[in-house]
């Protein structure tokens, strides 16, 4: 745009012909012309490099070179008080001036970019992810232990938070007399300890309680609508309070029931036949992880392998049961189980 550079021009016209007339530091006129116009060139390239900054930039900048200015003239004064040359003082006065102001003007455009909404939204996003990232444990689940295993692989982010009262009802289950509740009080500390000790997750221990509160749970419930965590159990009854007032709820048994392998009527599959079972001629197996299976015609296959046809599933609040049928009619010999 030709009438901005001729208005620059003009500018640095003006600087270079009042440095002449006005001759500062007794310089000779054409020192001083030269003078005025490197100001006045100086001047002009950085006008030019506002022109190219932010408007967010160009406020913050503005705000850090007050801040800057302030800071300087609080500094000078504490100065004046001391018992420094007159010549000294100056020099150092200057210098304070000149480089807070510099400080200032530097750290405020360059955090001027947080002065804007989106980036404001964007900070508050991260604070509000942050902390639904957390995830308060509670006694059932670390005694469980399974949370240490998912935490092992990698499928488990954001921030483990252990609450102290959590930690006291666990001192006092492992502290029982009671041999089974000492068993797994002492499991649970050990489960934890591992669990610090993995440097793929954050454990933190909080001091937040609730005095007004009693018992675990309800303290739970408080810490995660305080935080804006989630809770992590395997208690029923937790699980439910925690829903009716809006806590979401990450249940390691949901979790268990959601990784066993799907089977439809029809399938076959082979299964190692343990015991009889409650009806005629029935034999009973488990699958690795733990789900019953119901053999119709097995109760002469127990200790021994065999396959069999998926006749049904049935999922109940307890967990999966599959009903199946062996037929002796087949011309497959059953296989041993192995020793």
């Amino acid at each position: 745009m030709p009438e901005i550079w001729l208005a620059r021009a003009v500018f640095v016209l003006f600087f270079a012909a009042s440095s002449y007339h006005l001759h500062p530091f007794n310089w000779s006129s054409g020192e001083s012309a030269l003078l005025g116009g490197i100001l006045g060139v100086l001047l002009v390239g950085f006008e030019m490099r506002l022109q190219r900054a932010g408007a967010y930039r160009v406020i913050g900048a503005g705000i850090g070179f007050t801040a800057g200015i302030l800071a300087a003239l609080m500094a000078s004064h504490l100065l004046s008080m001391t018992s420094l040359d007159k010549h000294s003082l100056s020099y150092i006065q200057v210098v304070l001036l000149i480089f807070f102001a510099y400080l200032g003007a530097v750290t405020g455009a360059a955090k001027g970019k947080l002065l804007s909404p989106a980036a404001r939204a964007d900070v508050l996003s991260a604070e509000t992810q942050a902390a639904r990232g957390r995830k308060i444990l509670d006694t059932s689940v670390i005694i469980d232990g399974r949370i240490s295993d998912v935490c092992e692989t990698g499928f488990v982010e954001g921030t483990l938070v252990i609450p102290q009262f959590v930690l006291r009802e666990l001192q006092a289950v492992a502290d029982s007399s009671d041999s089974l509740k000492r068993n797994r009080g002492r499991r649970g500390l050990d489960i934890l300890q591992r669990m610090r000790k993995m440097g793929s997750i954050d454990v933190q221990i909080v001091e937040d309680d609730f005095p007004k509160t009693r018992g675990v749970d309800l303290k739970l419930i408080e810490l995660a609508k305080s935080t804006g965590g989630k809770i992590i159990t395997n208690d029923f009854n937790l699980n439910k309070v925690a829903q009716v007032q809006g806590v979401a709820v990450l249940n390691i048994n949901d979790l268990a029931n959601a990784l066993k392998p799907v089977v439809l009527p029809g399938e076959t599959m082979r299964v190692f036949i343990l015991k009889e079972g409650k009806e005629h001629n029935q034999g009973i197996a488990y699958l690795d992880d733990g789900t019953m299976v119901v053999v119709d015609n097995a109760r002469k296959m127990i200790s021994k392998t065999i396959d069999i046809a998926v006749t049904s599933v049935l999922q109940t609040t307890a967990g999966r049961m599959i009903f199946g049928r062996y037929d002796d009619r087949a011309r497959s010999e059953p296989v041993p189980q192995s020793s």
